[in-house]
């Protein structure tokens, strides 16, 4: 079977990979123009196509069935080649139905408000209505760039169908969440980073919440059922989810300085096939190393610089990353960190700890100790788990391996 996935541009996709893992038919990728759209439809040498924007629309009128979602919703994503005619559907709606579950979230009878008015919206809206929603109410573009959310405040479900959020341009949110004093869970539909500003400020107030990464892989479990007209075990989902979480999240190691953060990170991205960073040496390459900042202009300055510096890395895809000892002790970088990473604390005994170079370090094992008092708190915080580092490199690495394979 040859199947593609249409759109204008297509850079960052993760459906080739999900699709590998669902079925062994050919998926492949497939930039169109606006004008090459309706040639490559007649010619229909194809077996089954994905269709993403700006085409969910577009491709309509050269159907030859649509079914009853796509013609609510008023887009296709998923066409199917029978015997030269085309039908379409939207398996974008099966998937937000599983990223509703996902969150444990109720919408019945509840006040929902989705962000954007674009597909995805129409999509979340149609959704919404049949799952029984009370109200369903859309903020435009424009109402959220003047910041005119007031009437939407007592939303109980707040839907984000915008591309705010989403790599590159991370850490930013399209409204705060913070001022839906009512609202019981937040549905981002975005999946780079895998947690959105949005998702993490809801998670710090306690509301439930599912990123897209879920949605996309379901979405695409039902389109592979109609391609090859069979029925795919729901459970796939959620396995392929893991699969492409651990293979797109970063690794990063944050710890005291001279733990051997980055000995034990240069081995581990050898190991992954993964590229390798050092958060002080990419410091370095500006033009001032870490400790000569500090010597020169204060801790501060080099904290800033520092967070500039990770928010670059840390919003990236499927690196190892090594954090300076004290990147914990700012507190805006535990979104920049936290964004799109497994983060691992590697704990070695401070008598053990190398202390050249590092000025912070100096004055014995008591500066050590009171350093430590204040950063262990932060690093058990950040980290989803910790390894014990007095063995050697190579075990610590194998330890943080293990760990990992532990929880795909």
């Amino acid at each position: 079977m040859r199947i593609y996935l249409i759109a204008k541009k297509l850079s960052h996709s993760f459906s080739k990979p999900i699709h590998n893992e669902l079925s062994d038919y050919s998926y492949e990728y497939k930039e169109l123009s606006e004008d090459e759209v309706e040639e490559f439809l007649r010619k229909k040498d194809f077996d089954g196509l994905n269709v993403t924007i700006p085409y969910k629309e577009k491709v309509i009128p050269f159907l030859d069935y649509i079914s009853p979602e796509a013609q609510k919703i008023g887009a296709v994503n998923t066409i199917v080649n029978k015997d030269g005619k085309l039908f379409g559907y939207n398996t974008d709606y099966y998937g937000f139905c599983y990223e509703i579950k996902e969150a444990d979230a109720d919408l019945e009878n509840k006040d929902v408000v989705i962000m954007g008015t674009g597909g995805t919206a129409k999509t979340a809206s149609c959704v919404a209505w049949d799952m029984g929603a009370k109200t369903v109410r859309t903020v435009t573009s424009a109402e959220l760039r003047a910041g005119e959310v007031g009437k939407y405040l007592d939303a109980q479900i707040v839907i984000n169908a915008t591309p705010v959020g989403m790599y590159p341009n991370t850490l930013i949110s399209p409204v705060n969440i913070s001022e839906f004093s009512k609202c019981e869970a937040v549905l981002d539909v975005i999946y780079n980073p895998s947690r959105t500003k949005l998702i993490m400020d809801a998670q710090k107030l306690g509301i439930k919440t599912a990123n897209g990464l879920g949605m996309l892989v379901a979405q695409a479990k039902r389109a592979c059922e109609l391609f090859e007209n069979r029925t795919v075990d729901d459970k796939e989902v959620a396995r392929i989810k893991r699969i492409i979480e651990g293979k797109t999240k970063n690794i990063i190691l944050v710890g005291m300085p001279g733990c051997g953060k980055s000995t034990v990170g240069k081995e581990l991205a050898s190991r992954l096939g993964r590229k390798f960073f050092d958060s002080d040496e990419e410091i370095t390459k500006l033009g001032e190393s870490p400790s000569g900042l500090i010597k020169k202009h204060g801790e501060e300055h080099m904290r800033n610089i520092e967070s500039s510096v990770l928010e670059n890395l840390c919003k990236e895809s499927s690196l190892v990353i090594a954090t300076g000892g004290g990147a914990v002790t700012k507190e805006r970088n535990f979104d920049i960190i936290s964004q799109n990473a497994t983060v691992v604390f590697i704990e070695r005994p401070l008598r053990f700890l190398s202390t050249r170079g590092r000025p912070l370090s100096q004055g014995g094992i008591e500066t050590l100790e009171k350093m430590y008092e204040v950063r262990y708190p932060l690093y058990k915080k950040i980290a989803h788990f910790s390894v014990d580092s007095q063995k050697t490199w190579q075990e610590t690495t194998t330890l943080i391996e293990n760990e990992l394979n532990k929880r795909r």
